[in-house]
């Protein structure tokens, strides 16, 4: 069986929600959806260029966006938000308004709140970022898929499986490495599963990162 389908997308409805909740007519539900990627991108964009104030990994694990008429509510789960906390509300006010410019909002209130998660390496964003930053500094990339073995170890999930695949080590031919540790039932609907695609550019070209979760049944 071809595993050609998102692992989020596979189990909507049953162990995984929606990022995004609001309702659009049909003519302007691509206006709405190119409405969220410009709110994500912005984020992201802002935390990439600031993370030399804070130390330590700045990871955004998901973005979630709840939209009505006049208010477009953004909820932020960060594994480690010392960059977005310190300094108050100074720095969420700062990217509330970044965002509110780039998507030049008139009558449409924004607010911007941060929630902090209780197990950081649970979640597959925060270690793919935390892989890519290894593989930034010429780490091997065999050294970089064990540390983060153990650091799942902390947030008791049920298995774990890493894929990187691109020129690996700057070898002339790309392949595909990857590693599993424990249980992860891929065709499993009822499976809770937590995926993330996630891309580095290296001084040798660009890797892509693959990790997938098994949190419960």
């Amino acid at each position: 069986m071809g595993q050609k389908i998102n692992p989020l997308g596979f189990r909507l409805g049953t162990t995984q929600g929606y990022h995004s909740l609001w309702f659009a007519q049909p003519k302007t539900y691509s206006e709405g959806l190119q409405e969220d990627q410009k709110i994500r991108d912005c984020i992201k964009n802002y935390v990439q260029k600031n993370r030399k104030i804070s130390s330590g990994v700045e990871g955004i694990a998901r973005i979630e966006i709840q939209k009505r008429i006049d208010l477009i509510q953004v909820i932020i789960y960060m594994g480690f938000p010392k960059l977005l906390i310190e300094g108050k509300s100074r720095r969420i006010e700062d990217l509330r308004m970044n965002v509110q410019k780039e998507l030049n909002y008139v009558n449409r209130k924004l607010n911007i709140a941060i929630t902090r998660i209780a197990k950081p390496y649970g979640h597959p964003n925060i270690l793919a970022e935390f892989i890519a930053g290894q593989l930034k500094n010429r780490v091997s990339f065999r050294k970089a898929m064990k540390k983060v073995i153990e650091l799942t170890e902390q947030a008791d999930t049920k298995g774990i499986q890493v894929q990187i695949a691109g020129r690996i080590d700057g070898k002339e031919i790309a392949r595909v490495e990857w590693i599993r540790e424990g249980r992860v039932p891929l065709q499993t609907i009822r499976a809770k599963i937590d995926y993330c695609s996630y891309t580095v550019r290296t001084i040798h070209g660009v890797l892509g990162i693959k990790i997938w979760i098994f949190i419960d049944e």
